[in-house]
């Protein structure tokens, strides 16, 4: 039987455990507060604490019949949490076939719009996209060093029902900031579970990913697109130099690259179900409605 284990259970990895589950897998995941445990044992899944800071008992004895681990936990400043902790559970663990570690597209930093693939070379410009970077790295050493397999996944900016354009304009929190020439891709969740699945399923064929949709696009746009979608007027439109934003939403703001996804699709076979934001909007709309 098939067995994934999830450090942390976001967004993402919620998507693909439900999938798998629905298909038979045994699922296990680890959550920081007590209501992030209780949260994955409301969706049937056994649920363990793990605070990223100590070895657990209880994660190592999952890890002894996990086939499948996916680490979705944030790096620390020290270091990747789970390597910290549980390296040596994972080097042992008699049915490991595969780790996931997923990652963002912040690595590469900024290319002032030009396009990048995975044989860019990463040159993050964030302390948060250097640690990712770090991790990354600890996990291809330690990949090599107990000849486990693990692949890397960058995630370009993550959407999907309930985190999207869409459910900002109901929400009222949508803004509509314009900065010429700035591009971002996205990849709707049901995208990431996709080719997660795709990955685990295929002889390996590369060590590192970029989860990205075919298309580049200004946030303003996709904001107007969703407002066209509900029917309703898009924000007024708020110059970025004069945009009140956190430190990290100015930090997303401060890089701009095209992501090539050619490896994922043209390599590895996936076909995304919303290549664009278009047609991920269109999706979310007509469940929201």
């Amino acid at each position: 039987m098939s067995r994934l284990f999830c450090f942390g259970l976001g967004y993402s990895a919620t998507c693909l455990a439900r999938r798998l589950a629905a298909k038979g897998w045994r699922i296990a995941a680890t959550g920081t507060t007590e209501a992030s445990v209780a949260r994955i044992a409301d969706l049937g899944f056994a649920a363990l604490h793990f605070d990223g800071e100590s070895r657990s008992q209880a994660v190592t004895d999952a890890l002894c019949d996990a086939t499948h681990v996916l680490v979705s936990a944030p790096p620390l400043a020290s270091g990747d949490p789970v390597l910290l902790s549980h390296r040596s559970d994972l080097a042992l663990a008699p049915q490991m076939q595969w780790i996931g570690y997923l990652s963002t597209v912040g690595v590469y930093g900024d290319h002032r719009g030009a396009w990048v693939d995975e044989t860019t070379p990463p040159s993050p410009i964030s302390r948060r996209s250097w640690q990712r970077w770090d991790a990354e790295q600890a996990w291809s050493a330690f990949a090599q060093e107990y000849g486990k397999r693990v692949e890397i996944f960058r995630l370009s900016g993550i959407y999907g029902p309930g985190r999207s354009a869409i459910d900002n304009l109901q929400r009222g929190s949508a803004r509509r900031i314009v900065k010429p020439g700035q591009v971002f891709n996205r990849i709707h969740v049901e995208d990431i579970a996709t080719a997660l699945e795709a990955v685990i399923a295929k002889p390996h064929l590369h060590t590192v990913y970029n989860l990205s949709d075919d298309e580049p696009a200004p946030s303003e746009d996709v904001l107007v697109f969703a407002a066209h979608l509900l029917q309703v007027a898009p924000p007024p439109a708020i110059d970025f130099c004069a945009a009140e934003l956190s430190p990290m939403a100015r930090s997303f703001y401060a890089e701009c690259k095209r992501v090539s996804n050619r490896r994922l699709t043209h390599d590895l076979g996936v076909e995304l179900a919303y290549p664009t934001y278009r047609e991920g909007l269109r999706a979310i709309a007509k469940g929201a409605h």
